[in-house]
């Protein structure tokens, strides 16, 4: 997979900075009351997940943003690997983040922001042995 020169692979970083330009017209553009508030958020979790906010020791904000913002940018009904979010934030070293990965996912799970599947079916990510996706969840 090819990288930016921040090892942000270019697939994952385009989706990235689409969601960041869709956040910051909605913020121009408020349709409804809550508007404004979603719209800071995702651009938070945009700008923070493409390293453009990141500061040392933020790994797990970081991941947290970055599966935000990668659910956000897809259609609600699809889902993502932990694997993407640690691609964009550990670079060529993403394998040592994946097991941070999970436990973000697990913290997002476990508030119901997020749910995690496996073969489609939601899981719990304390008993899920191999791959597993993110999906947006009840509280999302």
């Amino acid at each position: 997979m090819r990288r930016g020169a921040d090892g942000i692979p270019e697939p994952l970083r385009r989706e990235l900075e689409a969601e960041l330009t869709a956040a910051r017209r909605s913020a121009a553009a408020p349709s409804a009351p809550s508007a404004p508030d979603m719209a800071g958020a995702r651009i938070e979790d945009a700008q923070l997940a493409l390293g453009h906010r990141h500061h040392p020791g933020d790994l797990g904000a970081r991941l947290a943003a970055t599966m935000r913002a990668l659910l956000r940018h897809r259609k609600p009904e699809s889902t993502i690997c932990p694997s993407d979010a640690a691609r964009v934030v550990g670079g060529e070293s993403w394998r040592d983040l994946m097991h941070p990965a999970r436990e973000v996912a697990a913290d997002l799970a476990g508030s119901g922001v997020i749910t995690v599947r496996q073969h489609g079916t939601d899981v719990d990510i304390s008993e899920a042995v191999g791959p597993i996706r993110l999906a947006r969840g009840p509280n999302w």
